[in-house]
């Protein structure tokens, strides 16, 4: 079977070991199996540096996106009014979310190459007191860009408005203080720092704003309130739940503690983009987001100049040779993206920038 590393911010490469857990059919209804999601559910809010008596966390079957249309679409009111602030594709997703839903909100658009400006916030919420809730992406992966979620979280909790963060790509790969930073949602997914497969997302969740959500869902599938309170009793999921998935999730959550935890798998992760900026930066490839902004988990790149460059072409000659990049996402920019996160380690990273290296000199005949 042809094999190959994924260099994206996930689906990404998993360990072997990981992968096994997969072959063993579960049945949900079973008491070890739903032992092992109550597991997973207490690893989770100690990766969140959240106690159980404040937060709970929640799993949700479905891609990240599911995760976080289950939160806007569960805990806002219809009297209630979110601010979504967006520098990228997936910030705006939370308005297309919110719009499909019949969700009241106000778009607040930065640059994709900027960072939201927690001052800028503060003015929005103190001119708009009928906003109840704020959101926002931590690691954008439009661009690649880290968002300040610490300071904005700040003017939220002193605006006494709910925090939700999508924090899909960053994770367990990125230490976040949940309650410290004033976040009272956080969304994740399976498929990411944690170095699962996809099948399901999770939310970090503020206790007494969940209770207080009963009867605001939108959606039958998505509604986080009853997800959670059946998963309470005994770890039971309320619908079919994407039990080989769980069963990877719980090995992954292994292998984390074993690497050292979240410093380490961080730690790993940043020098992997850092050694692949400097390599592409030596070839004359320069990333799209400043140095202050770039977070650890993928660089946006603009395409190489005095080349005839096709992305087309060094796709399909990095894939030949056992890696996968992204194509860019950046619409006013001719990019191509490439993530360091997964099972990805000092020596892909220096394979990756020599094959880049090795294709640029073939197009030149």
């Amino acid at each position: 079977m042809k094999n190959y590393k994924l260099l994206t911010p996930g689906p990404l490469t998993t360990t072997d070991t990981v992968k096994k857990e997969m072959m063993f059919d579960h049945c949900t209804w079973d008491d070890d199996y739903k032992k092992i999601t109550q597991e997973i559910r207490k690893d989770l809010l100690d990766l969140a540096h959240v106690s159980e008596e404040e937060y709970t966390a929640v799993l949700m079957q479905g891609s990240g996106t599911f995760g976080v249309e289950s939160v806007i679409t569960s805990v806002i009111g219809k009297k209630e009014k979110l601010l979504i602030i967006a520098n990228g594709a997936y910030g705006e997703r939370m308005a297309d979310i919110a719009e499909h839903a019949g969700v009241e909100y106000l778009l607040c658009s930065v640059d994709y190459n900027k960072v939201p400006e927690s001052s800028e916030i503060c003015e929005i919420l103190k001119k708009d007191p009928s906003i109840t809730h704020v959101s926002m992406v931590h690691s954008e992966t439009t661009s690649g860009i880290i968002n300040d979620i610490e300071a904005v979280g700040k003017v939220v909790k002193e605006m006494g408005k709910v925090f939700i963060v999508d924090a899909m790509s960053s994770f367990a790969g990125v230490d976040i203080p949940v309650k410290d930073w004033g976040i009272n949602f956080l969304v994740s997914s399976a498929n990411k720092c944690i170095q699962g497969v996809p099948g399901f997302s999770f939310v970090i969740a503020d206790r007494q704003l969940l209770e207080e959500s009963k009867g605001k869902a939108r959606s039958l599938s998505l509604d986080l309130y009853d997800q959670w309170k059946t998963m309470e009793i005994d770890g039971k999921w309320r619908f079919t739940s994407p039990t080989h998935v769980v069963l990877a999730f719980a090995q992954a959550l292994k292998e984390l503690k074993e690497e050292g935890g979240i410093p380490a798998r961080s730690r790993r992760y940043r020098e992997n983009n850092q050694l692949l900026i400097q390599g592409m930066k030596q070839l004359g490839i320069h990333p799209y987001i400043d140095g202050e902004h770039q977070g650890p988990i993928i660089t946006t790149f603009y395409y190489p100049e005095n080349y005839e460059f096709k992305f087309s072409d060094m796709y399909q000659y990095m894939k030949d040779r056992g890696y996968a990049i992204y194509p860019g996402k950046v619409t006013e920019a001719e990019t191509f993206r490439i993530g360091n996160i997964g099972e990805i380690y000092k020596e892909d990273i220096e394979k990756v920038v020599n094959l880049v290296k090795e294709f640029l000199e073939s197009t030149r005949g």
